[in-house]
């Protein structure tokens, strides 16, 4: 990647999750990235370091039964606000969601992301709940 600012970051972010191709994370996490993923409910689940960040953004990124889209990106100098939401193929819930939705087909939410030097080093994500 050549620019590395926080808007193209996050705009290759997003496009791994809407293409479906985990290859485009690649170089985007920083070593010490923390992530704390929408389920399970209250607190989320926490990931730290670039192989396990990296490793859970791929698994989802490749999942062909849900179906990623931004719908608004805030960039605020080294941070960025995700709106989004998910659609469920076939009302199949992804497990990163969480029980919770299993009667849903779609769920909003958001990412509060924090970029430096060019890569990913926290990701905060929230989600509604049915």
């Amino acid at each position: 990647m050549s620019d590395n600012t926080t808007a193209a970051v996050i705009a290759q972010f997003n496009d791994a999750f809407t293409r479906h191709d985990p290859a485009l994370l690649t170089g985007l996490v920083a070593d010490d990235c923390v992530m704390v993923s929408v389920q399970p409910a209250p607190e989320g689940a926490r990931y730290e370091g670039l192989d396990a960040c990296l490793g859970f953004w791929q698994d989802l990124a490749a999942d062909e039964n849900t179906s990623f889209a931004p719908d608004d990106v805030y960039v605020f100098g080294d941070r960025a606000v995700i709106k989004w939401h998910v659609t469920f193929k076939h009302g199949e819930v992804n497990e990163v969601f969480g029980d919770a939705h299993a009667s849903s087909t779609s769920v909003a939410g958001v990412n509060l992301m924090q970029i430096r030097d060019g890569r990913i080093v926290e990701a905060l994500g929230y989600s509604k709940t049915p």
